[in-house]
């Protein structure tokens, strides 16, 4: 869709505004918090669903995908002028997560229009939760050495197998899975099937991370039959679906590690601040650590550099049809920035960054040394680091195989 400016992009400014007026809860502006609380897995209020609802048939909460499956329809240029007016008002997003990251986008390139239309207007109302079945406990780097596999009973398939890391499995509805359908092949065996997460033989097992937190989840499925109608691309052709909601997947982590942390529910200070708090300032206001200073300009610099580069990275992918195999680059640069700033912070809170639970310490430092361990796994999830690194050497830089 072409973006418009001038007098155009004036009217749907107050159209937006407009709408926003009579649609928006004022009693939740601000309170991102509370208009989250479905997608953060909580009970919501009768005012954030009802503020759900209204942007989901409204179709804004997916404002650009196409509005004969439910979505808003709107150019990128209108796009943005709803996300300046939702911001004036102190409005979020309640609509988000896998569906809408990760699965849509993908779903829209290479689904049916059987499944675009069974799919879809759940995510765009956010309504249907999305989980990923892909590493396995054997096959996490090397993910096309996958063993769940799905018999072929005629009708449906019938899976066995297991799978790991799958974030928000035990509040998901759907999982988009990877499966093996022919045991004789590596990537050429492998499909990609929609699975009912209430269907007979699921099991979902929460597991708990260092912080203390349990997104992530282990996964079992026992001779669970999923429809023929529920599979994915073609038949030994999932491993192409896969690959291109990877990336997709790569740029929406790599632009949330930019600007904060996932996970993250305590607004926190910046470093600058939490330095010169807990360690002090010089004569000239300054941090007055020489080399943390030092350290906190350099990790300031990354970070503007590389939020500036996914901007760039973003404005090229809206013009091409999509992320690329760059995005590879800025899942790796952003993993590194989001690990600097956390390990900064606690070094800036000395002691008090060291809590984790009881008297003597605030909210945001009890959040803080939680907030550090779980970056850890940004350097794994969404693919790791090293994998990373793989993909930009042979797809981006066209680098040989090392002999």
């Amino acid at each position: 869709m072409a973006d418009f400016g001038g007098a155009d992009l004036e009217t749907f400014r107050s159209e937006a505004r407009e709408w926003l007026k009579a649609n928006f809860p004022k009693a939740l502006a601000h309170d991102y918090d509370t208009q989250l609380a479905k997608l953060q897995a909580r009970p919501e209020t009768p005012e954030a669903k009802a503020w759900r609802e209204a942007l989901g048939k409204k179709g804004w909460g997916t404002p650009t995908w196409p509005k004969e499956y439910g979505g808003g329809g709107l150019s990128r240029a209108e796009a943005k002028v709803l996300a300046e007016e939702m911001a004036a008002v102190g409005a979020r997003s309640p609509i988000g997560g896998m569906g809408v990251a990760f699965f849509g986008p993908t779903l829209l390139e290479y689904g049916s229009e059987e499944l675009k239309r069974e799919h879809l207007p759940g995510i765009i109302m956010g309504e249907v939760w999305w989980c990923q079945g892909y590493s396995e406990p054997g096959s996490g780097s090397d993910l096309a050495s996958l063993q769940t596999f799905a018999e072929d009973k005629g009708d449906h398939f019938l899976v066995n197998g297991s799978k790991v890391w799958t974030s928000g499995a035990q509040h998901a509805d759907r999982c988009y899975c990877l499966v093996r359908t022919d045991k004789a092949k590596k990537h050429e065996g492998i499909s990609f099937l929609l699975i009912d997460m209430k269907a007979q033989g699921v099991e979902v097992r929460p597991i708990k991370l260092i912080n203390g937190t349990s997104p992530f989840c282990e996964t079992f499925f026992t001779n669970v039959k999923v429809p023929k109608d529920q599979l994915f691309g073609p038949l030994n052709g999932g491993w192409t679906v896969a690959k291109r909601l990877m990336q997709f997947e790569r740029d929406s982590i790599a632009g949330s590690l930019g600007g904060g942390n996932i996970g993250q529910t305590v607004a926190m200070p910046t470093i600058p601040e939490a330095a010169k708090a807990y360690v002090g300032v010089d004569e000239t206001g300054r941090i007055a650590d020489a080399d943390l200073r030092r350290r906190i300009t350099e990790h300031l610099m990354d970070n503007r550099a590389f939020q500036l580069t996914m901007r760039r990275a973003a404005d090229e992918a809206k013009g091409s049809g999509g992320p690329s195999n760059a995005a590879a680059i800025m899942k790796y640069a952003g993993a590194k920035v989001a690990q600097e700033r956390n390990e900064l912070m606690l070094e800036a809170m000395g002691n008090q960054g060291l809590g984790w639970e009881g008297e003597g310490f605030t909210e945001q430092e009890l959040a803080a040394v939680r907030t550090m361990l779980r970056s850890k796994a940004n350097s794994i999830e969404g693919g790791t680091s090293e994998i990373n690194l793989n993909i930009v050497s042979k797809r981006v830089l066209g680098l040989p195989d090392p002999k």
